[in-house]
């Protein structure tokens, strides 16, 4: 189609165009004629490249299948958990390398019983973690989540129970220096107990079984916080029935051996049963002659007093009568010095009575003479109630010392 336009304004970068209806229309200036100006007429024919359309329509494809192949075709897989081991207090658990196809891995947490345990580090290098610190004989749940840049995903959740103490299947060792025969008798006690020998420290190696202390693995093993144990670790183990302590079979202990077993406390005796007493030990030795007479001398002093407590207790009767009255005539004499302090009162009230004065001086004066008056007599009273006669007719006195 071929159509004529009227140049109108020309500049450096954009020529503008008349249509014969008067429409304007931008037209890029390096396009045009070099010699054209304002008012030129020029010609333009319009036509559709089907050739070239139909070739970039198909490159165009061809880039949406690429790019869809690239990164659509396939998505991050969801991680597959498993147990590889468990003990008494820990569990080894493992999965498969994880898929990302072309996600980016953002993180990769692992939940014990639906809470979160932590973040695994370096997820895209490590295919196994142990979990420590657990209690025995208690089943727990694990799973993993996997979050990418395409999403999240949730693996299976794995159930494991721990072992009890008589359940010596989780124990895995790996063996070092060690003789031919030690080794072999190692070999058949770890198969009877159901624990199994791995080659390699690895990370569910429970304990190292060595008599010396070198060696590569033995220094994975320092390195790795795995016990270090002498062979006599076994045989405990298979005799006690039951997994011990490590404490006394370390490589470097003086003494390898179970632990002492602590001695059980006598039975009480029951209820119907009396304890006899228990003799004191003698030493065989005879007694000196000088304590024979010490005991003679006892002996004879005893009997002296006892005779001289069967005379008393028969004058003891006849002095009953005799103490009775003489416990009233002692009654009698207590009351007569008391009645008279109570009548001597009486009268040194009437007196302070009768001789108050109405000054202020004389009463003071008065108020002196009455507190000595009152202390003279308290002296005397005191004196007479200390003077009294008993009834044997002796006087005591009482003397300060």
């Amino acid at each position: 189609m071929l159509v004529s336009l009227t140049v109108g304004k020309v500049d450096a970068g954009v020529t503008v165009l008349l249509t014969p209806d008067k429409r304007l229309i931008e037209f890029p200036s390096i396009l045009l004629p070099p010699n054209i100006s304002s008012g030129s007429i020029v010609d333009i024919n319009v036509s559709q490249n089907a050739t070239k359309e139909a070739a970039a329509d198909r490159a165009f494809r061809a880039l949406q299948d690429s790019i869809y192949n690239s990164f659509g075709a396939s998505e991050p897989t969801t991680p597959v958990l498993r147990c590889r081991n468990a003990t008494q207090t820990s569990v080894v658990l493992e999965w498969d390398p994880i898929q990302l196809a072309t996600a980016d891995l953002i993180s990769l947490s692992l939940y014990r019983n639906g809470q979160k345990a932590g973040n695994i580090p370096r997820p895209l290098q490590m295919h196994s973690t142990k979990i420590s610190g657990l209690a025995v004989d208690t089943e727990y749940t694990f799973h993993l989540v996997l979050r990418t840049s395409a999403g999240t995903f949730i693996s299976e959740r794995v159930s494991v129970r721990t072992h009890k103490m008589t359940d010596l299947r989780g124990i895995t060792i790996t063996t070092g220096i060690l003789p031919s025969a030690v080794k072999d008798s190692l070999t058949n006690a770890v198969e009877r107990i159901g624990a199994k020998i791995v080659d390699g420290v690895r990370i569910d190696t429970t304990h190292f079984v060595t008599t010396e202390g070198r060696g590569q693995q033995w220094e994975k093993a320092v390195e790795s916080n795995i016990p270090v144990v002498r062979p006599e670790w076994v045989e405990a183990c298979e005799k006690s029935g039951r997994i011990l302590g490590v404490t006394k079979f370390y490589l470097d202990a003086m003494k390898p051996g179970p632990p002492a077993e602590e001695a059980s406390p006598p039975p009480p005796p029951e209820k119907g049963e009396k304890s006899l007493p228990v003799p004191p030990a003698h030493n065989g030795e005879q007694a000196s002659p000088s304590e024979e007479k010490l005991d003679e001398k006892v002996k004879e002093k005893e009997e002296e007093d006892a005779q001289r407590n069967g005379g008393k207790q028969s004058s003891s009767d006849s002095s009953t009568e005799s103490g009775e009255e003489e416990v009233e005539v002692e009654q009698k004499t207590k009351t007569s010095p008391q009645e008279e302090q109570k009548v001597r009162f009486e009268d040194k009230e009437e007196q302070k009575v009768a001789l108050r004065p109405a000054n202020n001086g004389e009463s003071s004066k008065t108020e002196h003479d009455d507190k000595q008056e009152a202390s003279d007599d308290d002296a005397e009273d005191e004196s007479n109630a200390k003077t009294a006669p008993t009834p044997d007719g002796a006087s005591f006195q009482e003397v300060e010392l």
